[in-house]
């Protein structure tokens, strides 16, 4: 955040106040960047803090100095004003340094400060009627500061200095402080009003073998339940936004169930006759064959299986069983949240979309879940050039069913997973998302056993690779149920097949650039690990073909 901290009272004749308006560049590495141009209004012991073009200003912030304090004020988004009121003794204080220089013709003392590990160098000048400082918290009362330097690369230099007399229309101080919050409610405030949330599911339950009076089909805004309570979806209208950057957040905890569970959160594609609706609605065997059993898992000429925009793997246990399992310097979370870039799916996830959740699990409490869908603003370094994209999901194994009688994904056993597709024609940095989990919980399953992933596009491999993930440790306190073993590790220590309790498991992107307009199969090879007893081993393989 940038505030001004400026102006002492000057009587430059009787009734009139001193005032000024310092206009301040902005330059990084020393290029000069427009958008980073600012200005100070001063009017005798009050001051404001404008950027040069006022659309960028979301937050006021000003400065008393007869009280020596600066005020910032915002609205939240239902309208009120919250300010922050902060007293000059609470900022980090400036150490004077030997030195002069001289700017725009005013000579300037140095002054240097640290600041949350940054080192800062400040010019200042005491031969004007006027104090202020382009940054916040960098030296109240000091003087009028005309330059600073951050870190070496990050400067502010005064451009203009225009003395004159301000009048209340340009000081623009406010009427009302509205309400007086603390610093970290002011600074949530700050940086929730810099995106957007779009809230799609709060403390919704995800539970088996409870009753669901679901409204009549198709309504937008209203939550449906499928597959005995396991999938939860919803019709919402999402606007098209601009080029940014879009994050799907998952927040859960269980309400019953002690397991890790696979979770995923996906949308319908509605494209063709057929879609994955129809077999949520109508049951499993509405939904396209694959080798006789293995249904809604590839692309055909009438049908797209569902496109998923995360993956995530619930905890053992968390806030349901956090008082039930006391150990002692353990602290456990309260939820466990899962947070992706999903920024290259965004062009699919404008208008009316059909949105779902899924926690695969055989309990009558289950699981709380909510999904929020995060916009953030393009920013200086990104490409806002506006493309066209295509964005085709071609399979996914994950059986979103499983409470309905989907297949798990054993496909892999006697055969490898292939779907023949058709890429259109003027398609650019065409590319598969590929996301994989496997999955069979005991010591010979696949979930503990690494196992060869291969691509192969018409017969030639495109990509290979062992997916595995040795990071498990990290999410102990996310598993207070978990089991311990005699050698002292917990079963959600583990290593496995792509994925931990408690985390969010990572699509990886294949560059495709040779491919040609047409016909092409594309086919997923995984040893599948064999049965033992009532036992078997399953793989959840998502793949979606994206390009501009």
């Amino acid at each position: 955040m940038t505030l001004l901290v400026a102006g002492s009272a000057f009587a430059q004749s009787k009734g009139t106040k001193a005032g000024a308006e310092v206009t301040y560049g902005f330059r990084y590495n020393g290029k000069e960047v427009p958008d980073g141009n600012i200005k100070l209004i001063i009017s005798g012991d009050k001051a404001r803090f404008a950027p040069v073009d006022p659309v960028a200003q979301k937050e006021l912030q000003l400065l008393d100095q007869k009280g020596k304090v600066t005020y910032q004020q915002i609205k939240d988004k239902e309208g009120h004003l919250l300010t922050f009121k902060k007293p000059f003794a609470e900022y980090d204080q400036p150490e004077l340094i030997p030195g002069t220089d001289t700017i725009l013709g005013y000579p300037c003392k140095k002054a240097k400060m640290r600041v949350r590990s940054n080192s800062i160098e400040i010019w200042y000048t005491d031969a004007l009627p006027v104090k202020g400082t382009p940054i916040q918290g960098y030296a109240p009362g000091l003087g009028l500061i005309l330059r600073t330097v951050r870190n070496g690369t990050a400067e502010y230099i005064a451009t203009k200095v225009d003395l004159h007399t301000i009048k209340d229309t340009e000081l623009q101080w406010p009427a009302s402080m509205g309400q007086l919050v603390d610093d970290a409610t002011y600074l949530r405030q700050v940086i929730e009003n810099r995106f957007t949330t779009i809230p799609i599911f709060t403390d919704e339950q995800i539970s088996w073998g409870n009753e669901h009076h679901d409204p009549a089909d198709d309504q937008e805004n209203v939550t449906y339940h499928y597959a005995g309570g396991t999938v939860i979806l919803k019709k919402v209208k999402l606007p098209k936004l601009p080029v940014g950057t879009l994050f799907a957040e998952v927040a859960a905890f269980s309400n019953g169930d002690s397991y890790d569970r696979t979770g995923a959160v996906f949308m319908i594609p509605m494209d063709k006759k057929q879609s994955f609706l129809d077999g949520l609605k109508n049951g499993v065997n509405a939904l396209p064959a694959y080798h006789e059993k293995y249904r809604g898992v590839i692309a055909t000429d009438s049908y797209l299986p569902t496109l998923e925009l995360m993956r995530f793997f619930t905890p053992f246990g968390i806030s349901e069983y956090n008082k039930k399992v006391k150990i002692k310097g353990y602290q456990w979370a309260d939820s466990a949240v899962y947070r992706q870039d999903i920024t290259e799916l965004q062009p699919r996830l404008e208008g009316d979309v059909w949105i779902g959740v899924f926690v695969g699990n055989y309990d009558k409490g289950g699981h709380k879940v909510s999904l929020r869908l995060k916009y953030y603003p393009a920013d200086n370094d990104q490409d806002t050039t506006t493309k066209k994209h295509w964005i085709m999901p071609i399979f996914n194994s994950t059986n979103l069913m499983e409470m309905a009688g989907q297949e798990y994904g054993t496909m892999f056993g006697k055969d490898s997973l292939a779907v023949t597709v058709n890429v259109p024609a003027g398609l650019k940095n065409l590319r598969l998302r590929y996301t994989t989990t496997g999955h069979g919980g005991w010591g010979g399953g696949d979930e503990f056993n690494k196992k060869l992933n291969e691509i192969f596009v018409d017969g030639q491999r495109v990509y290979h690779f062992i997916p595995w993930r040795t990071d498990c440790g990290n999410f102990r306190l996310l598993n207070p149920a978990t089991g311990n073993f005699i050698n002292g590790l917990s079963s959600s220590d583990l290593s496995r097949s792509n994925w931990c309790p408690g985390g969010v498991t990572e699509p990886v992107t294949i560059p495709l650039p040779d491919l040609t307009p047409g016909l092409h199969t594309f086919k997923v090879a995984i040893p599948l690990g064999e049965r033992e007893g009532g036992s078997f081993s399953a793989w959840n393989v998502a793949g979606c073909l994206i390009a501009e």
